[in-house]
């Protein structure tokens, strides 16, 4: 029997912390690197080491702020329309631009609009001037000696002009502290590389060296190590001797090829393994040689939200700098939201503004999901102690994007379709910005969140078996006396989706009745699996007699997704979702796919923005129907008002 690791420990988040922080200061990982000594203008973006002084006085002559006369202002006392004053060359006044120096004699600058020269050698004013008048006196902007730059302060490019303009060429900022990812694992291979079942594409590696980067450590990637405990001490080793920092991505957990744990462990001391958070709890956290070693979990959430937990702060000290607090907003929870006592966790947050409320979306839970990072545009942290959040709560998001990307979401809920995201990317193009976060529950879904307000728009295309109609029914009784308009988006082919040349024969649903023919459905409350169950009742078959039946999906792309990796051979799905994985097609209905829209956002921009872009924009329209399996004759009509 293979020989499994077990965590030494699960500790809690804050203490976690806590101890990391102590035994990193015993073993002198806690001090800003040593200084040297750069150029100033190779110092953008690098940390001061000391304070910075002005070398000289910027500026470090009197000059003259505007183009005209340099005057002695005594000489032009009593001047006036009346009594104007008459100034001679080089004995009262001289000819000055802007940025001259001004002679010694003189102490003020008139303009020279307020100029009238009567002959080459003669001038005359009809105003007097005060002392110093648009005069840059020595040291108005800085002063010898002044400090420019505090200890510790990340130079900005406005930084370098200041430092350059009092004399400063060179400057003491600390050293950059040096990393080195270890992608860990017999099943990765490098992008582009050849795959066979089982290949894993290694790209955690280069998504943890950006965030180093990013945090200003220099980071770089080392060749992937296999499940070998001798090849992974080997690597620690060299890397432990040439690096400040060394972070090893995999093998931190309890299977049998996780060595992770053990080869840190005789190398060195663990401080930790195994903290009480949820994604992220096979976290390992030791020291080598005086050196940090973080072994972090395989699945890229994990090891990204353990990375910022437990090496942010660690590169901050390193470079001698602190970074920014995290920002936080605050938004209502749109649906309720359960965890685990005694785990903290971290979930995906989508955002938008829906009238005055920020709503705040749930994205997919899965450790592996990298996508829900990539649309996700915050973090909501459930503590430990509590069993979950309440849908209307007002929670703390921790923020990935600007509030200004927040602030110009379009949030659509509801039944998924291809199309979006031709949308979400045309919509991405204007100026200003105009994001669309999907999230895909299903056309039901889509409609108690507009009756909930939690969306600007939901799609939408459910079947009413007695009258044929699509949706019309469904919003009258779900959706009474909330103002709206259903407008269409496109019709759609929807069908039976099976491998390249259907190899089971499968020519419609009676066929799901077969013993080797593997079903995939879509979730309940979806339009898809509605449709699904019209065709089986029917058919007077009885969902139990299907194999698979209870197997759910989210999208027509998931359920394409399955049928293409063989784990099902069949699913109802678009047409689009067939084209798009070189799928074979068995249509079944052509349907009606809409938009919910509220009459209250009808003057939103973002609102009109999306309108205007399906019922006009041309690249859309060829966009779309080069999918396929879809005719867009009443796209961006009105089907039904309330």
């Amino acid at each position: 029997m293979d020989k499994r690791n077990i965590y030494i420990d699960n500790m809690n988040l804050d203490e976690a912390l806590e101890l990391w922080e102590h035994r990193l200061s015993e073993a002198g990982c806690l001090y800003p690197m040593e200084p040297e000594i750069i150029a100033v203008d190779l110092a953008l973006g690098r940390i001061t080491a000391e304070p910075v002084f002005a070398r000289l006085s910027s500026p470090f002559y009197n000059a003259a702020a505007m183009d005209g006369i340099g005057v002695c202002f005594q000489d032009t006392i009593g001047a006036s329309e009346a009594t104007p004053v008459r100034l001679s060359l080089h004995q009262q006044f001289e000819w000055v631009n802007t940025g001259n120096v001004l002679p010694d004699k003189f102490d003020a600058v008139i303009m020279v609009e307020d100029v009238q020269p009567i002959d080459d050698n003669t001038i005359e004013i009809i105003a007097p001037v005060t002392p110093w008048k648009h005069v840059r006196t020595i040291g108005e902007d800085i002063v010898t000696t002044e400090l420019i730059l505090p200890e510790g302060h990340r130079i900005r490019p406005i930084d370098l002009g200041a430092m350059l303009a009092t004399g400063l060429t060179e400057i003491t900022v600390r050293k950059i502290p040096s990393a080195i990812v270890i992608p860990t694992g017999s099943e990765l291979v490098q992008p582009g590389d050849p795959l066979a079942p089982g290949s894993i594409i290694e790209f955690n590696s280069r998504v943890l060296a950006g965030y180093l980067t990013e945090w200003g450590v220099k980071a770089e990637r080392s060749p992937v190590v296999t499940d070998k405990p001798a090849a992974l001490e080997k690597a620690i080793k060299d890397a432990v001797a040439q690096y400040d920092l060394v972070i090893v991505n995999a093998g931190a957990s309890a299977g049998s090829r996780d060595h992770t744990a053990g080869v840190i462990a005789g190398l060195g001391d663990i401080v930790l393994h195994g903290v009480n958070i949820r994604p992220g709890k096979p976290v390992i956290l030791g020291i080598v040689e005086g050196k940090p070693v973080i072994g972090l979990p395989g699945y890229t959430i994990s090891a990204v939200i353990t990375l910022n937990l437990f090496v942010r702060t660690l590169a901050d000290f390193l470079l001698g700098a602190q970074s920014s607090p995290p920002r936080l907003l605050e938004a209502t929870l749109a649906r309720p939201l359960s965890s685990k006592l005694g785990v903290e966790e971290f979930i995906r947050i989508k955002l938008g503004q829906v009238d005055d409320v920020m709503i705040a979306t749930p994205a997919a839970r899965g450790a592996g999901a990298v996508m829900s990072l990539v649309q996700a545009d915050g973090f909501l942290r459930v503590p430990a102690h509590s069993e979950g959040i309440g849908a209307g709560e007002k929670v703390k998001i921790e923020l990935l994007r600007n509030e200004h990307e927040i602030q110009n979401t379009l949030v659509f809920i509801g039944s998924h379709d291809n199309i979006l995201d031709v949308l979400a990317n045309l919509l991405h193009r204007l100026r200003p910005i105009c994001r669309l976060s999907s999230a895909h529950v299903g056309s039901m879904g889509g409609i108690m969140a507009i009756k909930r307000g939690e969306a600007h728009l939901a799609g939408t295309h459910l079947l009413d078996e007695e009258t044929g109609e699509y949706n019309v029914s469904f919003i009258k009784k779900f959706l009474p006396g909330i103002p709206l308009q259903l407008i269409n988006l496109t019709y759609r082919e929807q069908g039976l989706l099976v491998p390249r040349n259907n190899p089971l024969d499968i020519k419609g649903f009676e066929d799901l009745t077969r013993k080797e023919v593997r079903f995939i459905n879509r979730q309940r409350g979806a339009g898809t699996r509605l449709l699904t169950d019209m065709h089986l009742n029917s058919l007077g078959i009885d969902p139990s007699h299907v194999n698979g039946y209870d197997r759910e999906e989210y999208t027509h792309m998931n359920v394409a997704s399955a049928i293409a990796s063989h784990s099902a051979d069949t699913g109802l799905a678009i047409r689009a979702a067939a084209v798009a994985l070189d799928l074979d097609f068995v249509p079944v209905a052509q349907e009606r796919y809409d938009l919910i829209l509220p009459k209250s956002f009808l003057h939103d921009p973002r609102v009109h923005a999306l309108l205007q872009t399906i019922k006009e924009n041309d690249e859309f329209h060829r966009t779309v129907e080069s999918l396929g399996g879809y005719d867009l004759r009443d796209c961006g009509r009105v089907m039904f008002e309330q």
